[in-house]
């Protein structure tokens, strides 16, 4: 049984984690087989996405039945907040080691490569590269176009949801429920477009440790935009239910705080990959 007292908050044992290990070994071992042409890789890594989806289902709405019951203290609060500050911390050496390659290729591995005129006589290192196999330059993405009406709009939807924010810090349902909604809308048209702009790209992943990079940063930021819209969308649905007030509401801030970084890092990938 989980227990409440006043220093701390003791939960009753939990299956999760081993459904996470689970859910984890599936996912990556179905990946590695699916890039080695292993038949069974595709569907177990199928299996693996479901598995996730199931446990961020059943997990998150436990932790959300236990804060609704009001089994939390400050201890608890505290512990969240430290957690979530962590993670977005390992999210942000996530990406630095993403940059670092970017910026080593570019930096340091173009002018050795000029050098090595007895491996590739004919290449012309310049950035950026597809390769020395490449018949041609790299016809990049201009800053100034899709990538700048994006940035435009994660701009917007950090001032609508800080907005939601302000409105719950005061109790305005409307106001928390409009600037969510603006939100979400304009994370799904960033999708949108970066789903366009890929379609039209003139390069691939393979083109390239150019396209390596490109489409391993965009991609991944990509992919924490559609976290961090769906985590909106859950938090819209418990606004909705009456799940939070002005002194209770750290599953929106934590929220929050996630779509402030997502921000961040596109201003970077903005900056170091499409303009310069």
């Amino acid at each position: 049984m989980s227990q409440n007292t006043k220093n701390y908050y003791l939960p009753e044992p939990s299956f999760w984690p081993l459904i996470s290990s689970i859910t984890l070994f599936l996912m990556a071992g179905g990946f590695t087989m699916m890039i080695n042409k292993i038949a069974m890789g595709k569907p177990i890594m199928i299996a693996g996405f479901i598995s996730f989806a199931y446990l961020l289902y059943g997990w998150f709405g436990e932790v959300i039945g236990e804060s609704v019951s009001k089994l939390y203290n400050k201890q608890v609060d505290m512990s969240f907040r430290w957690g979530m500050g962590w993670f977005i911390f390992s999210e942000v050496m996530f990406f630095f080691g993403f940059f670092g390659a970017l910026f080593y290729a570019r930096n340091i591995s173009i002018e050795w490569i000029a050098d090595a005129k007895l491996l590739w006589p004919d290449y012309v290192a310049t950035w950026p590269t597809a390769g020395p196999a490449a018949k041609e330059a790299l016809k990049v993405i201009p800053a100034w176009g899709l990538p700048a009406i994006n940035t435009l709009i994660l701009l917007l939807s950090g001032g609508t949801l800080t907005w939601a924010h302000w409105g719950m810090m005061k109790n305005n349902r409307k106001q928390i429920i409009i600037g969510l909604l603006m939100t979400i809308a304009l994370g799904v048209l960033f999708l949108f477009l970066q789903a366009h702009e890929y379609a039209e790209a003139a390069f691939t992943i393979k083109s390239g440790i150019y396209g390596a990079t490109f489409y391993m940063l965009t991609g991944f930021h990509g992919l924490h935009v559609t976290m961090g819209t769906l985590m909106l969308i859950i938090i819209l649905l418990r606004v909705l239910k009456g799940h939070f007030d002005s002194h209770d509401h750290f599953g929106f801030e934590a929220v929050a705080w996630y779509w402030h970084f997502v921000d961040v890092v596109w201003l970077f990938l903005f900056i170091f990959v499409y303009w310069l």
